[in-house]
């Protein structure tokens, strides 16, 4: 099975291809293809957030090395070897066949697998299944999320009004007026530490309405770290989608 992966350093985002390999025990080492672009070769066992995690690292050497055309990303096209962020991790996917009406996705030892329709090919059948991973982020952020608002709410000392899950496009999460809490689906994909971050972030917004010195004191009380957990998630921006 094919496992890809994206990164992305400045302006520049790039795909890899991961080739596994049981002879190798220990090293990670990326080579630059005419044909096939950016490869890593990696043993078996080696998860892959901790793969992208070096390629991330030799990213600017990678830019130095290959044109741009041998570094093209491709759009996900929802089959068996791709990957997808969940809670900061690249989760593999599996797709099988199955009797069913549409796409079903089950979670599973860090791995998504995907019962779908045999009569679905080609185009329909990718479309259909990011569908259905849609569906489920949404539902997993809606219970990740309101744990986490239940929590931090009570340290802070707030209360919602109350707390909905968006396909918000331009931000990660709002408060608005009335006190209500809006998220956007894909916040699960970034670090636990991330979603805190986010969270926290509306919940002080109850207190202090706007971006005020007062605003980042509160927050800072908190989590004192916020500023390199924003940096981060702005960093992570571009992958936290499907």
């Amino acid at each position: 099975m094919t496992e890809r992966g994206q990164v992305r350093y400045g302006n520049s985002t790039f795909e890899y291809e991961v080739v596994r390999s049981t002879r190798r025990k220990k090293t990670v080492e990326l080579t630059i293809d005419g044909q096939a672009g950016l490869l890593v070769a990696a043993p078996v066992e080696v998860p892959l957030d901790r793969i992208e995690s070096m390629v991330r690292r030799r990213a600017r050497w990678v830019l130095r090395k290959a044109s741009p055309a041998m570094l093209r990303a491709h759009p996900r096209q929802f089959v068996s070897g791709e990957s997808v962020l969940y809670l900061g991790r690249r989760v593999r996917i599996v797709v099988e066949d199955a009797e069913v009406r549409r796409p079903y996705i089950r979670f599973r030892h860090w791995s998504f697998e995907v019962l779908a329709p045999r009569s679905l090919n080609g185009e329909e059948r990718g479309e259909a299944i990011k569908r259905a991973f849609v569906r489920w982020y949404k539902a997993r952020a809606l219970d990740r999320l309101g744990a986490k608002v239940r929590r931090w709410a009570a340290v802070l000392g707030q209360c919602p009004a109350e707390v909905l899950i968006r396909d918000q496009r331009q931000r990660w999460a709002s408060c608005s007026s009335d006190g209500t809490l809006r998220f956007n689906w894909r916040v699960v994909m970034a670090e636990p530490a991330m979603v805190d971050y986010v969270v926290v972030h509306e919940l002080v917004h109850l207190a202090v309405k706007n971006h005020s010195a007062a605003f980042w004191t509160h927050l800072a009380a908190v989590i004192p770290d916020y500023a390199a957990r924003r940096r981060r998630i702005r960093e992570l921006g571009p992958f936290l989608s499907l």
